[in-house]
């Protein structure tokens, strides 16, 4: 079996959010990026469990980024992939990242590709669907259990109020979500071997670009907070009825 894990880059969740040029760039200075956890701790880590329950079982990994995001690309093959591709190019559109990676995806015949359900920083949940219909697939989102069952895979899925189980026939493309598997961190063996992994630099193919980004907003600052004594209940239900704000 041939797994496919698409991988993004992201800021740090504890990284300060700013923007330059007019509210039109985000603001990399002093920015740690980080693998994208949907990617890392769930698509990933699940892809491995797979290959150490079938070593014949082949993990690559696809990116579309510029040479910043090697050392991110290491650390999924230190974690357990055995080899990645790296689209030399840099876009913020959905549909120009997925066609770049439906491409390699057409050239390798995978049986099973695996995106996070979304990237922390843009949460757009689109790339997985988007994927599926470039290489007419069928597509299961929010995955939080995966299990192989011959040529077909049982998955769990969220859905409102629930879950849902569903087979799907492979080859399909699997978005995770939390649940699916645990973190891990890579071991010494598995950073060392990073090193000689293959990294494949891949020119992209000619697409458009479907959506610019015109202008960022950071959200309001958040109020004062008031603390009331335990001693004054009748002032906290003042403030409840004629000052607390309902969103």
């Amino acid at each position: 079996m041939k797994i496919l894990v698409c991988i993004s880059k992201t800021p740090d969740t504890t990284a300060k959010i700013a923007f330059k040029d007019n509210n039109t760039k985000f603001d990399t200075s002093g920015v740690q990026f980080i693998i994208n956890p949907y990617d890392e701790w769930y698509s990933l880590v699940r892809a491995i469990e797979l290959k150490e329950a079938d070593p014949s079982v082949t993990i690559h990994l696809i990116h579309v980024g510029g040479p910043d995001s090697d050392p991110i690309i290491r650390k999924a093959l230190a974690l357990g992939g055995d080899e990645a591709f790296r689209v030399n190019t840099a876009s913020e559109d959905s549909y120009y990242i997925a066609s770049q990676i439906a491409e390699v995806a057409r050239q390798n015949n995978y049986d099973l590709i695996f995106t996070g359900k979304e990237t922390i920083d843009y949460n757009g949940s689109v790339i997985g669907g988007m994927l599926a219909q470039l290489l007419q697939l069928p597509f299961v989102s929010l995955t939080t259990k995966f299990e192989l069952n011959g040529g077909a895979a049982i998955v769990t899925r969220e859905i409102e109020g629930g879950e849902e189980i569903d087979e799907v026939t492979l080859p399909a493309v699997i978005s995770s979500h939390k649940g699916m598997a645990e973190m891990r961190i890579p071991n010494i063996r598995g950073i060392m071997g990073a090193r000689t992994k293959p990294l494949k630099v891949i020119d992209p193919i000619e697409v458009p670009e479907l959506t610019v980004t015109e202008s960022f907003e950071l959200p309001a600052p958040k109020e004062s907070v008031k603390l009331v004594p335990a001693d004054q209940p009748e002032e906290l239900v003042r403030l409840l009825h004629e000052e607390a704000k309902v969103f």
